[in-house]
């Protein structure tokens, strides 16, 4: 019998009457909850706005007439900032000190003004929340500090449990002081990764890896359950030389005989045995530190060389960040005979447009023809600051290096802490290059690697079958093997790709062809053996890069200025990134804090290793990729 529609849909409404009810309601808690997801939203986004806004009309801090200037290692000590200003604000609020950074070039700024300042009367280096940065950056900000010293002031600095790399920083102080319940823990580099073989087998997991060069490592944890013989070797090629730099470094500046650190690290046992387990007396004993003091007595101290502050009942002082905002007219010069104009290249390399932290393809290479049309740039330094990535995204940064180049602008390399395989790619065409002795550079080779996974589909009953025009069509697909053609195609592509690089390295380097070959194979290598091998002209800081610039454009010293040319932010990247970093930060503040310290380097170091992986993209998976990396 026929059901006329309006009972139809009586009959269809009373049949389905208690998921209708129970859909209503479900529906109207969502609605309440979204209304208040986009209050709470639009609440966040106004409060980050004012605080922009605010932030933008601050005024100038004050620099006291009597003063010590602290000098915060908050978080990772960078090149560039590669979140916004405001993002470093919601950082400290929301407790993500791992994520926090610190300019290199604000530090050196700072101190450099500190010394000839008559207001500033000490240095105090607070670093225990110093978290990374490299040897080579620690030992810029040590030749800081140095000058700093020969003005007549004296510098201290203050720690409780002191890490191997807050050690180095925390030692250039004239006293050096250590909480009486504190630590210094030095061990040693080390360079050890987890490798995933057996378990992507477990998973059904096939990774596909294509290379050229014995020493090119980074596909390994991903092939092998340990480590290559020649991992092995390069690694303690570029690392002993780091540790003993390390050494003899602190025991100069501590003026400990040679190989007392050594002694300290492998004699540990039965040297705190004797102490009764006292780690903090072990260190003055071993005149790692000068004293031990409580926070509170090292404030005292201070207090009676500065003067009191009347707010915090603490010594007089100033922020190194307040003070080089303060200073910062003092830096600004005219143009004069023009500019050499300083380009940071920070991050993993990657296709098409990012912001600062990593290196876009196109805007570095935007960046750099921004240089080459702006008539008041007469030179341009690289600062290099990467292992490398996309091999189209290092070609494209290339191209634009050679235009400069024609242009008849001299172009300058200087490495940082870590400037391999893509890092040197878009170097290599530098008019000169310079690296400090504790850069790691070098690994030049070429890598593709393609996970398939049909056998873990498999295990789940899933199968993938269909049809081509060709043996290649749909080769690149995860969810079948790659056919034997693609393979051969990928070897091929990265072979190419491979002679490519140590031509274009042997070209711009003046060698010969099988010079470059023979210190090529993805072997890396510190600053001192690239310059003997001849991969690096000169040996020195940025400063020198940029008088070898400056010298280079014909520049007379003291007539010209430096620029630094960075991609801009937009109102709206800008909210957008410091909404991102708050939500990291309470993800910080619930998660990492909950952690014991043993379990957090734990997962740090896979963080590392997985986030590597998510970074190479290229549209060919060629990769020019170093992840070396010391701790």
């Amino acid at each position: 019998m026929a059901i006329p529609a309006g009972r139809a849909a009586r009959a269809d409404g009373k049949g389905k009457g208690v998921m209708g009810r129970i859909k209503a309601i479900l529906g109207g808690i969502w609605r309440v909850l979204d209304a208040a997801r986009r209050a709470v939203h639009l609440l966040v986004m106004l409060f980050i706005a004012a605080l922009i806004v605010g932030a933008s009309h601050h005024a100038l801090p004050i620099v006291p007439s009597k003063a010590a200037l602290v000098v915060r290692f908050d978080g990772r000590i960078v090149e560039q900032e590669s979140d916004d200003a405001f993002g470093r604000s919601v950082r400290a609020v929301s407790g993500s000190e791992a994520e926090s950074q610190v300019v290199l070039r604000e530090i050196l700024a700072s101190i450099r003004a500190a010394a000839k300042d008559s207001r500033i009367q000490a240095l105090v280096l607070e670093t225990e929340n110093l978290s990374g940065g490299g040897l080579t950056k620690y030992r810029s900000i040590a030749e800081a500090i140095n000058a700093f010293r020969h003005s007549g002031k004296p510098v201290y600095a203050y720690g409780r449990y002191v890490s191997q790399d807050q050690y180095y920083l925390l030692a250039q102080a004239d006293h050096p002081y250590l909480d009486p319940a504190g630590a210094v823990e030095i061990t040693g580099y080390a360079a050890y990764g987890l490798y995933f073989r057996d378990a992507l087998e477990k998973l059904g997991v096939t990774v596909n890896v294509f290379k050229v060069g014995t020493h090119k490592s980074f596909t390994e944890p991903y092939t092998r359950q340990d480590q290559s013989k020649e991992d092995r070797e390069q690694t303690l090629g570029w690392m002993q030389p780091l540790w003993a730099t390390y050494r003899s470094d602190l025991e100069r500046r501590r003026h400990l005989k040679d190989g007392a650190i050594d002694d300290y690290v492998n004699d540990a046992v039965a040297r705190l045995k004797a102490a009764d387990g006292d780690a903090a007396a072990l260190a003055v004993k071993e005149h790692l530190v000068e004293a031990l003091k409580t926070r509170i007595e090292f404030e005292r101290e201070l207090t009676g060389l500065v003067g009191e502050d009347a707010q915090t009942r603490s010594f007089n002082a100033i922020d190194a960040s307040d003070y080089y905002a303060a200073t910062e007219s003092t830096r600004l010069g005219g143009h004069g005979e023009g500019e050499v104009a300083v380009l940071v290249a920070q991050g993993e390399i990657v296709p098409g447009e990012h912001g600062a932290g990593m290196i876009g393809g196109d805007t570095y290479a935007g960046l750099l023809r921004d240089a080459r049309f702006d008539d008041n740039v007469k030179a341009v330094v690289l600062r290099i600051d990467s292992g490398g990535g996309s091999m189209l995204a290092s070609e494209v940064i290339r191209q634009e290096v050679e235009a400069l180049k024609a242009a008849g602008k001299p172009v300058v390399a200087s490495f940082s802490s870590v400037a391999a395989s893509g890092g040197y790619y878009i170097a290599m065409q530098a008019d000169e290059i310079w690296a400090s002795p504790t850069t790691i550079t070098g690994s030049i080779g070429v890598f593709g690697m393609v996970p398939t996974f049909e056998r873990t589909l498999g295990k789940l009953g899933v199968a993938t079958d269909g049809v081509g025009t060709s043996a290649i069509a749909g080769g690149l697909s995860i969810d079948r093997a790659l056919p034997a053609q693609t393979r051969a195609l990928m070897q091929m592509g990265v072979e190419h790709a491979y002679r490519d690089f140590i031509g274009r390295v042997a070209e711009n380097r003046h060698k010969e062809l099988p010079a470059i070959e023979a210190v090529a194979e993805g072997r890396v290598w510190n600053g001192t053996e690239a310059q003997r091998l001849g991969l690096v002209d000169h040996l020195g800081d940025l400063d020198a890069a940029i008088r070898a610039a400056g010298d280079r454009a014909k520049l007379s010293p003291g007539h010209y200025s430096v620029t630094w040319i960075e991609k801009e932010l937009g109102w709206k990247e800008r909210l957008l990134r410091a909404f991102d970093t708050s939500a990291e930060g309470f993800v910080s503040l619930f998660g990492r804090h909950a952690l014991p310290p043993v379990a957090v380097r734990a997962y740090t170091q896979a963080q590392r290793q997985v986030r590597a992986v998510g970074m190479l993209e290229d549209p060919r998976n060629l990769f020019l990729y170093c992840g070396c990396d010391a701790r």
